[in-house]
């Protein structure tokens, strides 16, 4: 398929709303997928970080 122009190209035929979303939710499961590990991962050192100065802690009043 070949557009004459931008908002021919933005229409997509009138299939612009199936397109475009199928295009934004594909980006955003992408994107989850990408980020979210990190965020667990960041979130796993923290809590273990957490744990590690209380038993430091512990460890200093015993």
């Amino acid at each position: 398929m070949i557009f004459s122009s931008l908002s021919d190209f933005l229409a997509m035929g009138g299939h612009a709303p199936y397109v475009w979303s199928a295009y934004g939710i594909g980006l955003v499961v992408i994107l989850v997928n990408v980020l979210s590990p990190g965020i667990a991962r960041r979130r796993f050192f923290e809590i273990e970080g957490e744990r590690e100065r209380r038993a430091a802690v512990r460890a200093e009043q015993e």
